[in-house]
C-alpha cells in the first residue's frame, strides 16, 4: 500500500509533515511525497520516497486555473501518481479547491457523478454521523444535494457498515417548505425518489444528537457547522477544566471528568480523523486539515491506507448502480464529464 503525499500545505511546515509521513510508513504504509527534498529531510527514511518538486498551488491561487496551467505542482502531481497507479491514493493538507480541482482533472469522477463532496464522520454520543459536503462546493444546486445524499448513503453502507442508512437534509426548520429554493427542490425530489431512505429535513441542533445516519448540506454551511462544533468542544472542555480548579470541591469533580473531558476533545480534534474523504471520485482522495499536526498527517495517510483496504470506492460505486446514483430523480438535467 503506498499513498502520494501532497509535501506543501501543512500550516505548521514541513518538520511536522515529514514527522506525519515517518509515523505512517512505521505502520508500514509507504509514502510517496512530492515537495522540497532538502525541506523535508526524509532522505533514506525506510518506506518514503520524496519526488523532488518546489512549485505549489497555495490558497490565495485560483484552484482550477492553477491546476490546468502548473503541471509539475506537488498536489497535481500526487494525483497524477495515482492515476499513473504508482500510488493507491493521495493525501493533500493544501488547499481544498486545488485538491478538489486536482483529483477531479487527474482521477476522474465515477460514473454519472456531477460533482464530488467532502464527507467527515462527525463523533456522538449516540452514533458516528456522516456528514457532507464540508468544503467542496460552497454554492449547490437540488440535484446536487440530491447526489451527495445517494454519496453518502452508499458510502455509509458499504464501508462504513450501516444498515439501512437515513439521510436527512440540513436547513433552517423541519418542515419541507423551509430552507433556500435549492433545499426545498431537493427536499421534494428526495421524498419521492427510490433507492435512498430519506427522513426529512433537521436543523442545526439535531446534528450532534445524530438523528440520522448521514447529513447532506452545501460546502460553505458543513464547513462552518463542522468548524463550529470543533471550537465548542474545546471552548466546551477548556471552560469546565477551569471551573475544576475553582476550589477543592470543583477539584474532585473534575478529577473524576478529566477522562470524559478528554475524550471528548480528542474525539473532535482534527488530528483524530485526519480528514475528509473526497467521495464520487474513482479513487481515494483525502483532504486534511492545513492546521495538523504530526499526528494528523499520519492519520490522514492511514485513513486513506484504510479506504483502499476496504475497497471505499468500488463498494460506493457498486451501491451508487443500485440505487441509480439519483439519476432517475434528476432525468432531463443533463450535466456530463466535461470538468473530468
Amino acid at each position: 500500500m503506498t499513498i502520494a503525499l501532497d509535501g506543501f500545505g501543512a500550516e505548521q511546515g514541513f518538520d511536522v509533515l515529514a514527522e506525519g509521513a515517518r509515523r505512517a510508513a512505521a505502520d508500514g504504509i509507504g509514502v510517496r511525497v512530492f515537495g522540497p527534498e532538502r525541506s523535508l529531510r526524509l532522505a533514506g527514511v525506510s518506506g518514503i520516497e520524496v519526488i523532488p518538486t518546489t512549485e505549489w498551488i497555495g490558497n490565495d491561487d485560483d484552484p482550477v486555473q492553477s491546476v490546468r496551467e502548473r503541471r509539475e505542482a506537488s498536489v497535481v502531481r500526487a494525483a497524477r501518481d495515482v492515476a499513473e497507479g504508482n500510488a493507491a491514493a493521495m493525501v493533500s493538507l493544501g488547499s481544498t479547491g486545488a485538491t478538489m480541482a486536482a483529483a477531479t482533472f487527474g482521477l476522474r469522477r465515477l460514473k454519472g457523478v456531477q460533482r464530488p463532496a467532502l464527507a467527515v464522520r462527525l463523533p456522538s454520543p449516540v452514533k458516528p454521523v456522516l456528514f457532507l459536503d464540508v468544503g467542496a462546493n460552497i454554492e449547490v444546486r437540488a440535484q446536487h444535494l440530491v447526489q451527495f445524499a445517494f454519496l453518502g448513503a452508499a458510502f455509509s453502507a458499504a464501508v462504513l457498515e450501516v444498515r439501512e442508512p437515513t439521510v436527512g437534509l440540513l436547513t433552517v426548520g423541519e418542515e419541507a417548505g423551509k430552507g433556500r429554493p435549492e433545499i426545498v427542490e431537493a427536499h421534494r425530489i428526495l421524498a419521492e425518489a427510490p433507492g435512498v431512505d430519506f427522513a426529512g429535513n433537521i436543523e442545526g441542533g439535531d446534528l450532534p444528537e445524530a438523528k440520522v445516519d448521514v447529513v447532506v448540506t452545501d460546502g460553505f454551511t458543513g464547513n462552518v457547522a463542522l468548524k463550529v462544533m470543533e471550537g465548542a468542544a474545546r471552548t466546551l472542555a477548556g471552560a469546565i477544566s477551569d471551573l475544576a480548579h475553582k476550589n477543592v470541591l470543583a477539584a474532585a469533580g473534575g478529577l473524576l471528568l478529566k477522562p470524559a473531558l478528554g475524550g471528548l476533545r480528542k474525539e473532535f480534534d482534527p488530528d483524530t480523523t485526519g480528514g475528509a474523504i473526497l467521495l464520487g471520485l474513482r479513487a481515494v482522495t483525502i483532504v486534511g486539515h492545513g492546521s495538523s499536526g504530526a499526528d494528523g498527517v499520519a492519520n490522514a495517510i492511514r485513513l486513506a491506507a484504510r479506504s483502499v483496504d476496504v475497497d471505499a470506492v468500488g463498494r460506493t460505486a457498486a451501491l451508487l448502480r443500485e440505487g441509480h446514483a439519483g439519476r432517475a430523480a434528476l432525468a432531463g438535467d443533463a450535466v456530463g464529464d466535461e470538468a473530468a
